[in-house]
Order: C-alpha cells, then structure tokens, then sequence
C-alpha cells in the first residue's frame, strides 16, 4: 500500500505546476518511436549479415518502437510547466530531474508550432526564444492550445512594454 501511496505522490504535479493535457500522451509517445527504430533496425541488419538472423531487422525495429513509445510516455507523465510573476518554468523527468526557468525579462520571441497531429488534438509547441547564442530557446511541446496561446501573450507583455521603453 506504501508503495501505491508512493507512486501516486511521484505521478501528481508539484503544487502549482502544471502538466501536459492527456490527449498529448500520443503525439509524446510517437515523437521518440522513430529515434529508437531506426537504430534497432540498423542493429538488425548487422545481426542478419553476421549471423544470418533474417528476423532481427523487424524484431529490432519493433523493440526500438517499444522503447521510444515508453521513453515518451515518460517524459509526457514527467513533464510539467508553470508561469509565475518571473517568466516560465519547465520541469522535466524523474530520476534526474532538470529545471530551466526563462524570466520574462530574458524573452526575445515566441513561437507557437502546430503540427498536424497537434492541430487534431488542440496541442501547440511553444518556443521561448532567450538573449544569447542561436540555441538559446526553451521548448514545451504539446501544450494545450489555449495555455499556450495565453502562455505565448503573457510572456510577450514584457518584451512589448521594453520595446516601449526603448521608443520613448
């Protein structure tokens, strides 16, 4: 029962953080599965060359599924946001947890992404675009449309009302 207790107290979001929608469980588990594939497949294609292994390709390919489909799974069931006072949070993982934080004053531009799958499910990737080098951005995919939407406005004000205060 303690065990229960304890995997449920992992699987809840922190207090105010928010989660990813559970219609994104898809598309998350779905962007990792070709990663994993190809890899297997290509191991496959070894295993049948050195040992004549004709099943191993598929095999491989189908393990590699597997694995990106859990691999997805988990970061959709570990990912989570918030937007406070300061900017944006993004918590990902659970073993090895990591945290980036975006203040609100640091946003250059925003961009929300729709893939097909994404519009069918109301989803959008924002992408908080940070001063510095060209990979300085902060991605949360397969947010729910509105929050990201809301989320993209928020975070804008700022930079607008900098821009203002530079014109002036």
């Amino acid at each position: 029962m303690a065990d229960h207790d304890e995997a449920a107290a992992a699987a809840a979001p922190p207090a105010d953080w928010h989660r990813l929608p559970d219609r994104a469980r898809l598309p998350s588990m779905l962007t990792p599965m070709l990663p994993f594939a190809i890899p297997g497949m290509a191991g496959g294609f070894v295993l049948a060359g050195v040992f004549g292994l004709w099943f191993a390709p598929p095999v491989l390919a189908l393990v590699g599924l597997a694995i990106g489909a859990w691999v997805g799974l988990k970061h959709h069931r570990n990912t989570f946001w918030r937007l406070d006072a300061d900017g944006l949070a993004v918590r990902r993982g659970r073993l090895w947890q990591r945290e980036t934080r975006v203040p609100a004053t640091r946003v250059q531009h925003l961009d929300l992404k729709r893939g097909p799958l994404q519009r069918q499910r109301r989803l959008a990737t924002l992408i908080v675009h940070t001063a510095g080098t060209r990979h300085s951005a902060v991605t949360v995919p397969h947010l729910d449309v509105d929050d990201a939407e809301r989320l993209r406005d928020l975070l804008a004000r700022p930079v607008e009302a900098n821009d203002a205060d530079d014109d002036a």
